[in-house]
């Protein structure tokens, strides 16, 4: 029996974190960290750090929607880290740290706008996360992939339930 898929792009910051986070829920198949939004084809880590590709690092996460919704998702990406904060999380500067959700289908972009409207009452300051179409999504290199769990470094994500 074949195990239904679907993909949700999100960038929420540093995908290391985005990535550990998404990995952890029940009904998540894979997740890997890269990038999407840019005009660079195949930007590595050095090319988007420079600010001008115009990527984001964003965690593509596979999931079976008949064990975890894409609105679950959607509510744990605005849990995991701050949205009013524009090309920035924490330390991190840059508009490759924007808050952003890359859609797949109408369905995901009419749950995101929701998860985005449900969120803002928790913060006083407006969300900035942007919803745009899912581009090109490029796979980040090996060394980013699992990257905490490799490597035991503490997330900068707070995930607040």
């Amino acid at each position: 029996m074949t195990i239904p898929r679907e993909k949700a792009t999100f960038g929420a910051g540093c995908f290391w974190g985005v990535e550990h986070i998404y990995r952890k829920i029940p009904g998540v198949i894979e997740a890997y960290s890269g990038y999407a939004g840019g005009a660079t084809e195949r930007p590595t880590y050095r090319d988007i750090c420079t600010g001008t590709t115009g990527h984001a690092e964003v965690v593509e996460v596979t999931y079976d929607p008949g064990k975890v919704s894409y609105a679950r998702l959607a509510e744990v990406f605005f849990k995991m880290h701050d949205p009013t904060t524009l090309n920035r999380q924490g330390p991190d500067v840059g508009t490759q740290y924007r808050s952003v959700i890359f859609y797949h289908s109408e369905a995901q972009r009419l749950e995101a706008e929701r998860a985005k409207a449900a969120a803002q009452p928790r913060f006083k300051s407006p969300i900035v996360t942007t919803i745009e179409p899912a581009p090109v999504f490029w796979m980040a290199e090996a060394y980013h992939q699992r990257y905490i769990e490799r490597t035991g470094h503490p997330s900068c994500h707070v995930l607040s339930e």
